[in-house]
């Protein structure tokens, strides 16, 4: 039996544009979207450089109370699936759910979050700790929620790996 995939739709949530449009034409005329560290304190860093994620808008495809319970990780990844979904114009609606899966690739899962409740727990108290720490947390949570937020009931796996 042979069977294929197709890719069909593409979603970017990148230092270089959310739209197909503007991350192209930064490609296009070799921007970098590497620039200073905003999103903490790096003074102290030797390296003082990143490629952050500006400008970014989860309401699209998120529902405000949800988004608390998210990773900011897990809100790149069911807006970029959404971004995907929409330039497919693939109607959710009109799939088997059973066919649909997620499979998405990380390094690591949601780091921001373990930071900031271990830090809650060291300069506060284990009851301040998020009752949603580890789905927060786990990097195979945001094929999970994307599978959730879109209604697939297919495969749904997350591969691991760094290097």
């Amino acid at each position: 039996m042979s069977r294929r995939v197709a890719i069909t739709g593409i979603g970017l949530v990148t230092p270089l544009g959310h739209t197909i449009d503007e991350f192209w034409e930064n490609i296009m005329a070799g921007r970098s979207g590497i620039t200073a560290i905003t999103k903490f304190d790096a003074s102290e860093l030797p390296t003082r450089i990143a490629a952050e994620v500006n400008d970014f808008d989860p309401l699209e495809f998120i529902d405000k109370k949800q988004i608390k319970r998210m990773d900011l990780s897990q809100q790149y990844a069911v807006v970029a699936s959404g971004k995907a979904l929409k330039d497919a114009a693939i109607d959710v609606g009109k799939i088997d759910l059973d066919r649909a899966g997620v499979i998405i690739g990380s390094g690591i899962g949601g780091l921001s979050t373990f930071e900031k409740q271990h830090a809650l727990l060291l300069q506060q108290s284990p009851m301040k700790i998020s009752p949603f720490f580890i789905p927060m947390m786990i990097a195979d949570m945001a094929s999970g929620l994307v599978s959730i937020s879109f209604g697939f009931r297919g495969p749904n796996y997350a591969t691991v790996s760094a290097c």
